[in-house]
């Protein structure tokens, strides 16, 4: 794995289900006012933790790039 990944959150197709949250907690955090998961911070450390709360969320809303280069981590490019 990468030592760090650009996570980002599609804030249109979040639904605020929390298994990100519950599942790297570190990474990811529900906004009070919009009820949306975010990242924590931009950047976050390379970790199953992070992909796995990417795989599990129901509506594919987090992606994950390389934080060097851009190239997808998560969903994988076709």
């Amino acid at each position: 794995m990468a030592d760090r990944w650009r996570a980002a959150v599609d804030q249109g197709l979040c639904v605020g289900s929390g298994l990100c949250v519950s599942t790297a907690p570190h990474a990811f955090r529900l906004d009070g006012a919009t009820r949306r998961s975010r990242p924590v911070t931009p950047e976050v450390e390379a970790s199953d933790a992070v992909l796995a709360a990417a795989e599990g969320c129901p509506v594919e809303a987090i992606v994950l790039r390389l934080g060097d280069g851009g190239e997808p981590v998560f969903p994988p490019a076709e």
